[in-house]
């Protein structure tokens, strides 16, 4: 009984992502959760999780901790395994799923990148601050685009951009920045959470075979109600009138428009890929860096043949002005697009992908995998994992729930990633958007001013999660207990 408290315990602190395997084959483990080099593991990642949580103060990247941890967790591993070859199987595993999924993030982060660089992101901005809208139709507007995006751009990079916009145009209204950014949160989190590409979480579920790209799509009549309850309530403590206009003029560079097609066919390729021919998802996003890397060959080879002779000093400054919309006498680099990558966000997922695995591997995850979905129940369970997910993070939660793998039906998986995705919403530190908009709205969202509208989050979150089980229980719109 203690060695089960004991893991679950674990579960809570040690919940960091792992990439599960699509195969139904229960994963083999050492079952030396009792060990002393099991409990030196548990400590050792707890202390680098411990180091994560304070990066801001402790001025150091997050992914140095872990990849430590994972070294001595794994070190641990080979000491205490008896079998070297399914030990070194074992990590294999865990590795290649990894790779899988750092591909997929890369392409996906270069594709923003390449956007952001062609000033896509300014140009909408730039359009919703001259408008002159009032603080409520700000309020929603934001909201409302935020969930939109949040399943194309993902989340976190959807947050930071509505938050700009707020910012911008409310410049001095501390009160409704935080109310603003506390919806922006909640609406990216709720959006991402029934799209593949809204939402880490949700694309290694879907990676991992247990839900498919169009069946995300039952997630979405929950997900607008997870956004809609806490903004309508929040609706009545908007202040009246509206900011003054701005007036900004952005100018898009060449090419912008058509990256963003490109990006959606990189999209169409992964889907089509995976539904029809059985490929990893990777294999379509890596096709869709090719497509841009040919793109931006054409935007080199094609600038005006008028920037390559010489010119007199008036038609220098005009090529000058030209330049600035074409993106430099190099109009589109490739690789600096994969160079900016949150590189430091990868080899954090690395770390914890190993150390986790490293864990699961001592058998600690099979423990609460047991307690949780078969002693608890999957529903509750599932419940559980939402409001963990708001302490330690809902990507780190839908990892180890992964790992764990537990056998149950499709409607509770969903339901699993819809708590996990939107969980992360009840407090500020409880996801990635969360995490950023306390940097980008530093000193007007912060956790206190979050934590004061969670429990109409949380009413947001209880009534998603009531309106999937009727879906599944009344509608019959997918088998939920079967």
């Amino acid at each position: 009984m203690l060695r089960t408290l004991f893991a679950l315990i674990v579960a809570m602190l040690v919940s960091a992502p792992v990439f599960a395997s699509g195969s139904t084959e229960a994963v083999d483990h050492l079952n030396a959760t009792g060990t002393l080099a099991g409990y030196l593991a548990v400590f050792v990642f707890a202390i680098a999780y411990l180091v994560v949580v304070g990066e801001e103060k402790l001025q150091l990247r997050k992914s140095k901790p872990v990849l430590i941890a994972a070294g001595i967790i794994w070190v641990l591993v080979g000491i205490v395994s008896t079998d070297h070859t399914a030990t070194k199987a074992a990590f294999s595993r865990n590795f290649l799923d990894f790779s899988e999924l750092m591909l997929f993030l890369l392409v996906a982060m270069t594709y923003i990148s390449a956007m952001e660089e062609r000033r896509i992101f300014e140009g909408l901005r730039a359009w919703m601050v001259q408008k002159g809208f009032s603080y409520k139709s700000l309020f929603w507007i934001t909201g409302i685009l935020a969930f939109l995006i949040s399943p194309i751009a993902d989340n976190l990079t959807t947050a930071l951009l509505m938050c700009a916009v707020v910012l911008k145009v409310a410049e001095g209204q501390k009160r409704f920045i935080a109310m603003a950014c506390v919806n922006i949160v909640v609406a990216a989190n709720a959006g991402g959470a029934f799209s593949p590409f809204g939402d880490i979480t949700t694309l290694m579920v879907w990676q991992a075979g247990k839900v498919q790209f169009l069946e995300f799509f039952d997630l979405f009549l929950p997900s607008v109600v997870n956004f809609a309850v806490p903004a309508l309530i929040m609706t009545l403590f908007l202040p009246k009138g509206k900011p003054a206009s701005i007036s900004e003029e952005v100018e898009l560079k060449r090419g912008s428009k058509r990256i963003m097609v490109l990006f959606l066919l990189t999209i169409a390729t992964a889907v089509c890929g995976h539904q029809f021919l059985g490929l990893p998802p990777v294999f379509g996003m890596m096709v869709g860096l090719g497509y841009l890397q040919f793109f931006g060959y054409f935007l080199r080879v094609s600038l005006p043949k008028s920037l390559e002779r010489k010119r007199t000093v008036a038609e220098e400054k005009a090529d000058r002005e030209k330049l600035r919309y074409l993106g430099g006498v190099v109009p589109f680099d490739i690789f600096r697009n994969v160079a900016r990558a949150e590189w430091d966000t990868l080899l954090f997922f690395y770390g914890v992908v190993m150390c986790v695995g490293g864990l699961g591997y001592f058998g600690y995850l099979q423990l609460v995998s047991v307690f949780l979905f078969e002693d608890v129940g999957a529903t509750w369970a599932a419940f559980g994992v939402g409001v963990i997910s708001a302490i330690v993070d809902n990507i780190p939660v839908m990892f180890a729930v992964l790992e764990m793998n537990p056998t149950i039906s499709h409607g509770h998986w969903l339901l699993v990633t819809l708590a996990a995705g939107v969980g992360g919403s009840l407090l500020s530190v409880g996801s990635a958007a969360g995490v950023a908009l306390m940097g980008a709205a530093r000193g007007h969202y912060t956790f206190m001013s979050h934590l004061r509208w969670t429990p109409v989050i949380f009413l947001g979150y209880v009534a998603s999660m009531l309106v999937h089980l009727w879906l599944g229980n009344i509608l019959g719109v997918f088998e939920l207990y079967n």
